[in-house]
């Protein structure tokens, strides 16, 4: 009697892979939660400072839901939810990359551990990666942002633009470069904050475990999701707080043409970085280069919990092994998951804003 030939099991996922698609599932729940938060932040940020529509946050959500409905407060989301995944791409790309360029420089095995200051060069130039991928991506948020934004002092509702008009009427106007108007902010945000919130994560995550006084050596896999959702929140306030400024001035350089346009201004040259730094400076001070930070950095704790939860939720699935006995995901199947590395959470626990990430 002949043995029934067994088909080979189906190889899981890489880590690469699994990395982007979980992270990328994360990051668009969070974005959808956080969003109305990131409009309202940009709406502080940009609001013209003779006549501001808004006292505050809560004055921002409230007339934005009474002039444009509850949909009013997503507007714009489309950018971010599409740039998710290529947000996500760059930063796990690059950092790895980076990682094995330095252990190559290094003469060191492909699993060898980095020194932290290897890790913050590798965190540095995802962040890079990330801007170069987000600034488009955030220029239209941003535009879309604001559209509605006049409606507040105007009888008649203004014109808006979808994603794709305002696109086509970037490049058609200011070329393919137009796109990338606003670059300089974004790299700051995301290289020094992306440092900021490296140093913050493991700073807090290391705090949890020594905390444990276990004479068993520990790593980031035994933290609870209540820790890492906690160490992801600390790292988010972090990256937020530590170059705010230099993402008000992007949002302000970015939105520019559009505010113009509301208080019927004649078209202009785009202002550059340092120039608009110091037209916020010097009509609204410090207060207005931190105008939002408070709405921004509240919503840093429940996005983190929604992208860990989503996260360890989606592991399992993306970690089958063997088709005919998948594990089930929502009844709590474990998978053995690579947590030791605080960058393989980039994008699921930061951003944040990116993710969050982030305006982003």
């Amino acid at each position: 009697m002949s043995a029934q030939a067994e088909s080979p099991p189906t190889q899981g996922l890489n880590r690469a892979t699994k990395d982007i698609l979980f992270g990328s599932v994360a990051g668009m729940v969070s974005k959808v939660f956080e969003h109305p938060f990131d409009l309202v932040k940009v709406r502080l940020q940009t609001q013209p400072h003779e006549k501001p529509h808004y006292t505050g946050a809560l004055d921002c959500f409230r007339k934005t839901i009474q002039h444009e409905g509850f949909r009013g407060l997503f507007r714009g989301v489309s950018m971010p939810l599409w740039g998710a995944t290529l947000e996500d791409a760059a930063l796990f790309f690059t950092y790895n990359q980076v990682q094995q360029a330095l252990r190559w420089s290094r003469n060191l095995s492909e699993s060898a551990s980095l020194p932290m200051s290897d890790l913050a060069i590798a965190a540095a130039a995802s962040g890079a990666m990330a801007g170069l991928v987000l600034t488009p991506i955030e220029l239209i948020k941003c535009k879309m942002q604001v559209q509605m934004m006049g409606a507040v002092h105007q009888a008649s509702t203004p014109a808006t633009t979808n994603a794709l008009g305002l696109i086509s009427n970037t490049i058609r106007k200011e070329g393919v470069a137009g796109l990338w108007h606003g670059l300089s902010g974004t790299l700051l945000r995301e290289v020094g904050g992306g440092i900021a919130w490296f140093l913050t994560f493991e700073f807090a995550s290391q705090e949890f475990l020594r905390r444990r006084h276990s004479q068993a050596p520990l790593t980031k896999s035994d933290l609870s999701s209540l820790e890492l959702a906690t160490s992801g929140a600390l790292a988010g306030i972090c990256y937020n707080v530590s170059l705010f400024p230099a993402d008000s001035v992007k949002s302000a350089m970015q939105t520019e043409h559009e505010l113009r346009a509301q208080a019927g201004l004649a078209k202009a040259t785009p202002t550059g970085f340092l120039q608009t730094l110091l037209n916020i400076y010097q009509t609204r001070g410090i207060r207005g280069l931190y105008a939002g930070v408070g709405v921004t950095c509240l919503r840093s704790a429940p996005s983190s919990a929604i992208v860990l939860y989503v996260c360890r939720r989606l592991t399992p699935a993306l970690c089958i092994t063997n088709w005919s006995r998948p594990p089930n995901v929502w009844a709590g199947d474990k998978c053995q998951i690579d947590l030791q590395d605080p960058m393989s959470h980039e994008a699921s626990v930061r951003r944040v804003s990116i993710l969050a990430r982030a305006d982003a």
